[in-house]
């Protein structure tokens, strides 16, 4: 048995597609959010119960996050624990620091949690590509999706490793193959635009553009801007080990020196 969730909601196409595809591995259930939940990252609902409402055989929309999702399936809405946790697919890129942020990531982070081989499946889109309706090629990431998953099937993974899967925006004969890649450094800036509604309060967009400080050939940015399907293993376990021995050097000290 296979799950299937997202952070774009349980009516989106890359939803239907990945399912569509999946099945010819196995039985795949779906429990994701009832919205869009994008950019929600590791969130979940504890102040008010959950509310899981059938909408189809073996599909759930739940009023709450993709971790949520995760959870619930998990815990209560699933006949059994799954051999295979698939989140996607993303309309839109989770690359570098996304995945610090990305709500289709954070389920397959929660599904690692759970001790169930986990695959974050994203389709990379231009900005307007992700809000206009033209030429978007979920058929290939689902192509992806399915290779990546029957490979994770038969080899398992690293236990407390997750896959993050990018790819791009092409016909799948346009593809050049997949590369292993790491997740590349290169942050965001901050840009904030202020401006006041009509009733005269002041109001704030946030975002901000990728920096180029990186973008190596062994990275997934890199991968996807020439043509190739990254894949990323990334550890949940955010521990920096190298600097432990350095800290362990410091004098510390509770209270004022006198």
């Amino acid at each position: 048995m296979i799950l299937v969730t997202n952070d774009d909601g349980i009516q989106a196409d890359g939803l239907r597609i990945l399912v569509e595809a999946l099945e010819e591995l196995d039985e795949v259930y779906v429990v994701a959010p009832d919205r869009e939940r994008s950019a929600i990252g590791m969130a979940i609902t504890l102040h008010r119960p959950l509310r899981a409402r059938r909408v189809g055989e073996r599909a759930f929309a739940v009023d709450g996050t993709p971790v949520d999702c995760v959870d619930l399936g998990v815990g209560g809405l699933l006949p059994e624990k799954p051999k295979l946790l698939v989140s996607g697919i993303n309309r839109g890129q989770n690359l570098g620091h996304d995945i610090l942020f990305s709500g289709t990531v954070a389920a397959a982070i929660k599904g690692t949690f759970r001790g169930i081989p986990s695959i974050a499946v994203s389709l990379v889109l231009g900005e307007r590509e992700r809000y206009i309706v033209e030429e978007v090629h979920f058929e290939t990431a689902a192509e992806a999706a399915l290779a990546v998953g029957r490979a994770v099937l038969e080899n398992g993974l690293p236990e407390g490793v997750l896959l993050n899967v990018n790819v791009p925006n092409l016909p799948v004969r346009e593809i050049k193959g997949f590369r292993i890649t790491r997740q590349d450094r290169g942050p965001y800036d901050t840009k904030v635009v202020k401006r006041v509604d009509p009733r005269g309060n002041v109001y704030y967009w946030i975002g901000g553009e990728r920096m180029e400080v990186d973008c190596a050939q062994d990275t997934d940015i890199y991968a996807v801007r020439n043509g190739y399907i990254s894949i990323t293993p990334i550890r949940p376990d955010l521990t920096d080990y190298s600097a432990m021995g350095e800290l362990e050097g410091w004098t510390l000290r509770l209270g004022r020196e006198r």
